[in-house]
């Protein structure tokens, strides 16, 4: 039960921190590009080492053990395509125009001219994007920290960073649409709650099922979810706000700190 306690206040941290995100964008005079992008990178850097140097292998040990060698593999194999397709169809279905991932700068705060309403409407469906996204997000970081509570908290602080630029992305429309910055902080907190959600759908639908097939198949899902958010979510987002350079040294340098805490823990 401590353990779940724990994942289940990893994931909080995690979906919450889109209130990081609105706090920068109230209480700075711009937006650091330089330091957004480099820790982008090394979020993307930490989501794709430890998805497919960690997470995958782990799935496919667990179920091989369930149905041999070849079947566990190709069951792996299929579960991490369907985390990437799950959050494909997601992203698909959000519309362009309230994609969550649209860059925004503090310094809009100051020169945004779009009418109220039309802001309103932005920030408010940027915040459903966010939820709807984060809800699949909570679920991984939640299952991770289960398994492995060292493995959580890296993913868990990955995720977290991450979602700095959402709530900024959901914060500046709706302060320019209401004037109100609690209202502004209070939707872009909101927003991020979905990831506690997922976690708590997780627990509730997933554990009373759980063995090692289950397991496995929820691990390699969780390794395409993140692949698929580190791809084409994190480095684009990442490339968007700073040197192209930058983002790289970002993402080699959140693997490299990925293998080191794997193996100091090994």
């Amino acid at each position: 039960m401590n353990r779940i306690i724990f994942a289940f206040s990893l994931t909080l941290f995690a979906g919450l921190s889109t209130g990081i995100g609105s706090a920068l964008a109230f209480y700075t005079k711009q937006t650091n590009k330089k330091f957004l992008s480099g820790a982008l990178g090394f979020s993307a850097g930490v989501m794709i080492y430890v998805s497919m140097v960690e997470i995958f292998v782990k799935s496919r040990d667990s179920l091989e053990l369930v149905y041999g060698a070849t079947k566990g593999y190709w069951v792996t194999t299929i579960a991490f395509f369907g985390g990437i397709a799950l959050i494909a169809i997601i992203d698909k279905l959000v519309p362009s125009a309230e994609n969550p991932h649209h860059i925004r700068d503090v310094k809009e705060m100051k020169k945004e001219k779009v009418k109220d309403h039309e802001l309103l409407r932005m920030g408010l469906f940027s915040a459903l994007a966010i939820a709807i996204h984060n809800f699949p997000e909570g679920l991984a970081t939640f299952t991770s920290a289960v398994q492995d509570p060292t493995l959580g908290i890296s993913i868990a602080v990955a995720i977290a960073i991450h979602n700095i630029p959402e709530g900024i992305a959901v914060s500046i429309p709706i302060y320019y649409a209401t004037g109100s910055k609690g209202k502004a902080f209070l939707y872009s907190f909101l927003s991020g709650l979905s990831e506690p959600l997922g976690a708590i759908l997780g627990y509730f639908l997933l554990m009373r099922f759980f063995n090692d097939a289950m397991f496995g198949i929820i691990f390699a899902g969780v390794a395409g979810i993140m692949v698929y958010i580190s791809l084409d979510e994190l480095l684009p987002t990442a490339e968007k706000y700073g040197e192209h350079h930058i983002a790289i040294y970002g993402l080699i340098s959140g693997m490299a700190v990925m293998a080191l805490s794997l193996l100091l823990f090994a």
